[in-house]
């Protein structure tokens, strides 16, 4: 599943075995968003996490810094 624009934010939930491996998925993504200085909007309810991704600095719509933190999301799981 590709990430989906639609409210002025980039979405996709991603579906885990359980919830150590989505913790650990997270645990991942808090890194590189630390290193991008560029948080996520995201929630976790036991083996899913899903993202809203948009830049509160551009006025809460989605820009290129979405789309990078995205592909770098996306990576984790290729």
């Amino acid at each position: 599943m590709s990430w989906k624009e639609e409210d002025n934010k980039l979405k996709k939930t991603f579906e885990f075995k359980d919830f150590v491996e989505a913790f650990g998925f997270m645990s991942q993504v808090a890194i590189i968003a630390e290193k991008m200085n560029h948080h996520p909007n995201w929630s976790n309810v036991y083996n899913t996490v899903s993202f809203e991704l948009n830049t509160h600095d551009a006025g809460d719509v989605v820009t290129e810094k979405d789309h990078k933190l995205a592909n770098e999301i996306d990576k984790l799981t290729d």
